[in-house]
């Protein structure tokens, strides 16, 4: 497919440019019809909630408040009427605006604090937040604040005014792709490479977002959803080419052909890439086993654009290669190849450096790694999960304004009140005692309508208070049991409470199915034991410190105001689900290219310490790369406007960092060196059972060796291991080993680092030596009748790869 795409690149390229224009027309004639839908099966929110819709079926248009205040006087001065007043008629009179209470109405008395320094008005739309046009919000803003004078503030909230003051649309995606373009032109060095990964992200991103907002029309996505589809579709979009590049790239610059340097990228990185890229959607769908029908249009976003970024790095990205050739080098990496000749197979440089070392302490690396994240992930023992409201939107804003002003003149549970909801009966008893339980403010019951009743509660503290959830569970199973009739405590504040509670309770069965299913696939793709036991830790040690970071920031407010991020608050009900689902996958993804790498090398050696420390220095620099751009383009996201958005990106972000390098750099490996041989350990039983699923390619084998005869080995292997300045290295360890990977015979220099090794036949042979203040080295050597006199060469700080 590879070479199809890259002999064939104009007609991919005109195809991916075709689905792009095609699905952004269609998506753009058809508008969007985000739906957030909170089902709550057999929960008491919903059942008042659905009571309420009988008595109230056409309540369905956003409401939201205009609240003012003077320093001096009171609210119902003629001087404040007189300019409060003719804004409000205004309002009122233009098309969109369905109603407008105001305190300065009969029905409207109520809206007014008992100092008379504040007030509010209520401004009903005809249609739901999301539908209400901008113009028409920005029109109910300019005209509201237009009122005010020295003395006079006017602030607004709402979830439609709250629409108006986001950012525009994009700047997020935009942010985080500029900041992605600068790591990989400093990875790269290369403008024509550096725009690979971008483009790739964006025909995957904008495709997925596309088909994401058709689907909107035929099943309930929420208005979340795209954000979260566009911030893992840029980071994966990105990453997955970056890894396929870079493949390309190497085999350039060690002589091959740029079509045969491209079949062989895809046919490596690209396998990988596809199976981390099942990884991911197999984790999204991990959220539909906790049944939330508001996580069901995020699975299919999310899931959509992984897979279109996943379809355009395996097929565009070889397409566009071709248009590139050789160009996708740098200037001075094409003038080195013509000026040198290719490059020696072989890993050096920091990356290099720190494998040795880390194999050198693999027992203090670990001890250090383990300590850092569990420091990290103390704070998760505090974790509360709740909802954000205005209340945490940032101090300048004015809905955080409005919010504040409500709860200065009115209370703190007046931006969040319970609805208790009865059906038929007498309700003065139960009246009486929410009047009298303790945490309760107010009480009003509205008259009632087709037989239901909704009685209005305010508490005493805000929506967010841990005091709030204690009243909604002692109105539960105390106050309404206690008067004698069947009644629902609903209210936004209730739902949250019921929605974190349902989140929390389905938590368990969630983690352990995408770490059983992460488990199984590692288990298949390499066929041990151990390797997917470490992944499935590892995850859950990333998960907790992301989880502590996630704490420190938003629950306790650490750093909040140095990212602009308004006030601290519970973490949403929803991330903890969505965040684990994202991190599971990604930590995957990583797991996979660092293990795959280093499963190449233990199928070829046999030797695991070589094994861990030639996949590390291969792939460490290129995973450090990715994680740097994924941490970019989620921290982009706390421009988005959006507090869920802007709390999944710090986490994600964290998660990354430290799962790339500290967990994949560091704790990881140091593991596998400790683990030794037994990483690579399955029962021979399970063996033949488990299905083969190929992550990497099937080697050309090398030339069969005749069988041993009875009169010993047919020939011999001898020499010297040396440094570069001719010094003998003793000790070192010098394997022979078969086409296929399995030992012959090993031996350790001598002091003179003479060594010599049985060959059972004529044929070619893989010759491994390694020293531990060394690096390592490996070639095929052919061997004839006779002996064969190889000296090897080692250099510190360099790890030689064998493929």
């Amino acid at each position: 497919m590879a070479r199809w795409c890259y002999r064939h690149r104009l007609v991919v390229l005109l195809l991916w440019v075709g689905a792009l224009f095609g699905l952004g027309f269609s998506a753009s004639t058809a508008g969007t019809n985000y739906a957030n839908v909170f089902s709550l099966p057999d929960t008491d929110s919903k059942s008042a909630y659905d009571l309420m819709e009988k008595a109230f079926p056409n309540t369905s248009g956003d409401t939201d408040t205009v609240v003012w205040k003077v320093a001096d006087g009171s609210v119902r001065d003629q001087a404040v009427r007189d300019r409060i007043r003719p804004a409000l008629d205004d309002i009122a009179k233009m098309p969109g605006v369905g109603a407008v209470t105001s305190p300065y109405d009969a029905r409207g008395a109520a809206q007014v604090s008992r100092d008379g320094t504040i007030a509010y008005a209520e401004v009903t739309f005809a249609k739901r937040a999301n539908e209400v046009p901008k113009e028409l919000v920005q029109d109910v803003v300019d005209t509201a604040q237009g009122a005010e004078r020295a003395g006079l503030q006017v602030e607004l909230g709402g979830q439609a005014i709250q629409r108006v003051q986001e950012p525009p649309q994009g700047l997020s995606e935009g942010v985080g792709i500029v900041a992605a373009a600068i790591v990989l032109f400093l990875a790269f060095g290369s403008f024509f490479a550096m725009t690979l990964p971008i483009a790739i992200a964006i025909f995957g991103v904008g495709t997925g977002l596309f088909a994401t907002q058709l689907l909107s029309h035929t099943t309930d996505v929420p208005d979340i959803a795209p954000l979260l589809a566009s911030l893992i579709g840029l980071g994966v979009g990105i990453d997955y080419a970056l890894f396929i590049v870079t493949r390309h790239r190497r085999g350039i610059q060690r002589g091959l052909e740029p079509e045969e340097a491209a079949a062989t990228a895809l046919n490596t990185s690209g396998r990988a890439v596809l199976f981390a890229g099942g990884t991911v959607c197999i984790a999204l769908a991990g959220m539909l086993v906790t049944q939330l029908r508001f996580l069901d249009g995020v699975v299919i976003g999310t899931s959509l654009t992984v897979v279109l970024s996943v379809l355009a790095a395996t097929t565009l990205l070889p397409a566009l290669l071709g248009f590139l050739g050789p160009r996708v080098l740098s200037r001075r990496q094409r003038r080195r190849l013509a000026a040198q000749g290719p490059e020696t197979e072989g890993a050096s440089g920091l990356a290099a450096r720190w494998s040795t070392a880390l194999e050198k302490r693999p027992r203090r690396t670990a001890a250090l790694a383990l300590v850092f994240m569990a420091v990290l992930a103390v704070p998760v023992l505090s974790l509360r999960l709740g909802a954000t409201d205005q209340g945490n939107d940032d101090a300048s804003t004015t809905t955080r304004k409005a919010y504040d002003l409500l709860a200065e003149g009115f209370g703190p549970g007046f931006n969040g009140p319970l609805q208790v909801v009865t059906e038929g009966g007498d309700t003065t008893a139960l009246v009486k005692g929410l009047q009298d339980a303790p945490g309760v403010a107010r009480v009003a019951a509205l008259p009632p309508a087709q037989g239901v009743t909704v009685i209005q509660v305010v508490p005493t503290t805000s929506p967010q208070s841990v005091e709030t959830d204690r009243l909604i569970d002692r109105l539960r199973d105390d106050v309404i049991p206690s008067a004698g009739v069947e009644a629902h405590v609903g209210g936004v504040t209730a739902v949250s409470k019921d929605f974190s509670t349902v989140t929390g309770d389905r938590l368990p069965l969630f983690i352990a199915t995408i770490i059983g299913l992460g488990f199984l696939l590692l288990l298949v793709a390499f066929r041990s034991l151990v390797v997917p036991l470490t992944a499935a830790l590892m995850n859950l040690i990333a998960a907790a410190a992301s989880f502590g970071v996630l704490v420190a920031v938003f629950q306790w407010g650490w750093g909040l105001e140095l990212l602009g991020l308004g006030k601290e608050g519970p973490i949403n009900a929803f991330l903890p689900v969505i965040m684990l689902s994202l991190l599971f996958g990604l930590s995957m993804d990583y797991q996979v290219f660092l293990v795959s790498r280093m499963h190449e090398e233990w199928v070829h050696t046999r030797d695991n310490a070589r094994a861990v420390r030639v996949g590390l220095a291969e792939t460490s620099r290129v995973i450090n790369s990715a994680a740097l751009i994924m941490v970019c383009v989620f921290m982009a996201f706390v421009l988005s406007g959006d507090s869920g958005a802007a709390m999944a990106g710090v986490g994600l972000a964290a998660a990354v960092a430290l799962d790339a390098f500290i967990l994949r750099t560091a704790l990881v490996p140091a593991a596998m060196h400790l683990l030794g041989d037994s990483n690579w350990w399955l029962p021979k039983g399970l063996e033949k059972r488990l299905p083969h699923l190929a992550v990497e390619p099937k080697e050309e084998a090398a030339p069969p060796a005749g069988p041993r005869g009875d009169s010993g080995p047919a020939s011999a292997v001898h020499g010297f291991v040396r440094t570069a300045e001719g010094e003998p290295i003793a000790g070192a360890a010098v394997m022979l080993l078969s086409g296929g990977g399995r030992q012959l015979d090993r031996v350790e220099s001598l002091a003179d680092g003479s060594y010599i090794v049985s060959v059972p036949a004529p044929g070619t042979y893989l010759l491994s030596a390694t020293a531990a203040s060394y690096g390592s080295r490996a070639r095929h050597v052919d061997v004839g009748e006779g002996p064969l006199v190889y000296d090897v060469e080692l250099v510190e700080g360099e790890v030689d790869a064998v493929n």
